[in-house]
């Protein structure tokens, strides 16, 4: 290969070339002020500051080749290792079956018991293109380890869960993804779950592309050094993951059908697949796209009957049971059809499905719960009074269960009205999308970093603020520094890029300052900063100098000051990773990944900046008046800007938002706290980085009763 390919032996010709232009322009802006009164001191003195830049960048030379050959090592590396591969597997089996353990334990999917609904393959009902084997066959969510045995006995292991409303689709999902984690041999994919919602088919056409995006950002634990970008996406090109897409109803019709379609082109032999949906929605989505999930077995949910239901109900009871409760499960038992109008057959509905269960057992299990009223017909003359009464005695029977003297561990501190207000509207933000209300994220899961866009929170009025104080701040800068035109101009230029990036933050997503990066990019961040410094000493000093003015110094300082400064705010942005589209792990985490990225970079930004305008004062000036003010009004501008930089700057925009819905009653002050605890008392669940309602049922009834404070 010749030694140029690549731009390899072009490379030091190239810095070489720069560094002489720089030379010459360096020393041009020390030469000409040989012209004027007292010239070659003001020439000496300009020297010293550009001997010094001129050093520091010769000084990055040797770092940046460095990087450079450690990079081109790093890609002339071989295709991933069969052990590698295999090492990156265990590691994410390892992070998702913690994950789940975790979920499951808070959504009591252990106790007493997994509920025991049935399925059954759906032969004849086109909803598969053949059953596999043509006998059909059942499965239980009690029995979840046949289920999985049989899974793998499949053509090709692709598996559709179907059911209405609080049928036990996700449950059954999380079960069969945490059994095949707990006897996976060697050989087989790693199953993850995720949300189908999540996936966009107009950007990733492909599953495998897409996800590797979301591996990527969902388990950090994949970007430590030996795994990386690299290794994941080879994963899922060769079929190591095992994606189970939970809640394909969750989309809007027309993406349901792209979904199935982009399966179809992504899925070969070897690939395989969960998928969870609701019936309806599910059959209406085939008949869009036009096909069903090539060999893929389908199951639905049926009904529980009113026997296996009170005895679940019996189990999840501390025994000796008291009068109430035997009176209510005999007549659970002996419960007649649905309809009929009887508080029994009310009861009977409900109880058919392990969202009714769970509502039974969560309100009438609180301290004070009479089970009594169930079968009183004048209460509840029908399933619909039943299951509305048991949403609205909900979130008070939870809150119960946990109050300081029940759980002195980790009590929940919140009143019930309180919470109620709160969550509901949560509800109604999540419910409400642009096209119905003009806010609200509109998907059923709460993104913290959507909050300020999606709710007008931080509106235009905030980004004039932000722009007007960065404009006042940096204009007084600069005007001390060179003088008040200069200042006038710098501080609206600064103003109006503020107060726009200001607006533009709304649409970002979290992320962390990853130091692990290639050194490439860390050297090229560095050398980024002296750059920056560079370029403003050269347009501030040699300005001022072109046109006569006697800051010429100060004016090349301060530029220098200001260009190191952002270039440090640069480098912050050249380690920025995401945190997440859709997570770091959980939404403590992503949200706390940004705010320590988002505080260094404000922080030492404003130090930064601070500190070299106040050298610059102090070579050019001795007053120590104009000293302070200048070092206080360049921190804050360095910090102000410093807010702007980047493209993840969600943390600050998200303060913002809750500051402003806190002070209006709809949300708690302190709110990732408070979602902490409804997703401990079971009433949210967590994916990732988003906040859901445990139930779309309990979501909707919240949302329909909310109603905005007057």
């Amino acid at each position: 290969m010749s030694p140029m390919r690549g731009g390899k032996g072009r490379w030091p010709w190239v810095v070489a070339a720069a560094g002489l232009a720089g030379l010459a322009a360096l020393l041009a802006v020390t030469a000409l002020p040989l012209r004027g009164k007292d010239g070659l001191q003001t020439s000496a003195n300009v020297g010293q500051i550009t001997g010094v830049v001129i050093a520091a960048v010769v000084a990055a030379v040797p770092l940046i080749l460095w990087a450079r050959r450690s990079s081109s090592a790093a890609r002339a590396e071989a295709v991933p290792a069969a052990e590698a591969m295999r090492r990156a597997e265990a590691v994410l089996a390892d992070v998702v079956e913690q994950q789940w353990e975790d979920e499951a334990r808070l959504r009591s999917l252990y106790a007493p018991g997994p509920i025991p609904v049935r399925w059954r393959l759906a032969v004849r009902t086109g909803l598969m293109d053949q059953a596999d084997p043509a006998e059909p066959w059942t499965a239980s969510s009690a029995d979840v380890p046949a289920l999985a045995a049989r899974f793998r006995r499949l053509r090709r292991r692709r598996l559709v869960i179907l059911g209405g409303a609080g049928t036990g689709k996700t449950t059954l999902a999380v079960q069969l993804l945490l059994e095949l984690l707990q006897t996976r041999e060697p050989g087989e994919p790693v199953p993850v779950l995720l949300p189908a919602a999540a996936w966009d088919t107009t950007r990733h056409p492909r599953l495998d592309t897409w996800l590797a995006e979301q591996l990527l950002a969902d388990y950090p634990a994949l970007r430590a050094p030996g795994i990386g970008a690299r290794m994941v996406r080879a994963m899922t090109a060769r079929g190591r993951v095992l994606p189970v897409l939970d809640g394909l109803d969750e989309l809007p019709a027309p993406a349901r059908a792209a979904i199935i379609t982009a399966l179809n082109r992504s899925l070969g032999a070897a690939e395989q697949l969960i998928l969870t949906s609701r019936l309806g929605e599910y059959r209406r989505a085939l008949q869009n796209a036009g096909a069903v999930i090539s060999s893929a077995a389908v199951l639905t949910a049926r009904p529980l009957t009113p026997s296996a239901a009170a005895d679940y109900v019996e189990r999840s009871l501390l025994p000796p049971l008291g009068p109430s409760w035997r009176h209510v499960l005999a007549a659970l038992r002996a419960a007649p059809a649905p309809g009929t109008g009887d508080a029994a057959s009310a009861l009977a509905a409900i109880a058919a499905t392990p969202l009714g269960l769970w509502l039974l057992r969560a309100v009438y299990t609180a301290p004070g719960a009479d089970p009594a009223e169930l079968t009183d017909a004048s209460r509840f003359p029908s399933a619909a009074a039943l299951r509305a009464h048991l949403l609205d005695a909900l979130i008070p029977a939870m809150i119960a269960t946990h109050e300081p003297a029940k759980d002195p561990a980790e009590p929940f501190r919140h009143s019930t009205a309180d919470t109620r207000r709160w969550l509901g509207y949560l509800a109604h933000h999540l419910a409400a999308g642009p096209d119905a209300s003009g806010d609200g994220q509109g998907t059923g899961e709460f993104a913290w970093w959507r909050l300020a866009a999606t709710t007008g929170a931080v509106s235009s009025a905030m980004s004039a603020v932000c722009g007007l104080a960065a404009a006042v701040f940096c204009g007084i800068t600069a005007g001390a520094m060179i003088e008040p035109w200069t200042g006038l101009a710098g501080g609206l230029l600064c103003g109006i890029i503020v107060g726009g990036r200001t607006k533009m933050g709304e649409q970002d997503l979290p992320g962390y300052a990853d130091l692990r990066k290639p050194p490439r990019e860390l050297v090229n961040g560095i050398a980024a900063m002296l750059g920056f410094g560079l370029v403003g000493a050269l347009v501030m000093g040699g300005g001022a100098l072109l046109a006569g003015s006697d800051g010429a110094l100060g004016g090349g300082l301060a530029g220098f000051a200001a260009g190191f400064g952002g270039g440090f705010a640069g480098f912050l942005t050249a380690v920025e990773t995401p945190a997440s589209a859709f997570r770091a792990v959980t939404p403590t985490s992503s949200l706390r990944a940004d705010r320590t990225m988002n505080l260094l970079r404000i922080g030492a930004s404003g130090f930064l900046a601070g500190a070299l305008m106040l050298l610059a004062v102090a070579i050019t000036t001795r007053r120590p008046g104009e000293m302070a003010i200048v070092s206080v009004f360049a921190t804050a501008t360095g910090a102000m800007v410093a807010t702007t930089a980047g493209s993840h700057r969600a943390w600050w925009l998200y303060a913002l938002a809750t500051w402003r819905l806190s002070r209006a009653g709809l949300l708690p002050r302190r709110l990732m706290p408070f979602l902490r605890d409804c997703h401990r008392l079971g009433l949210l669940r967590a994916v990732g980085p988003l906040y859901q309602f445990r139930h779309a049922e309990l979501q909707a009834h919240l949302a329909a009763d909310y109603r905005p404070p007057i």
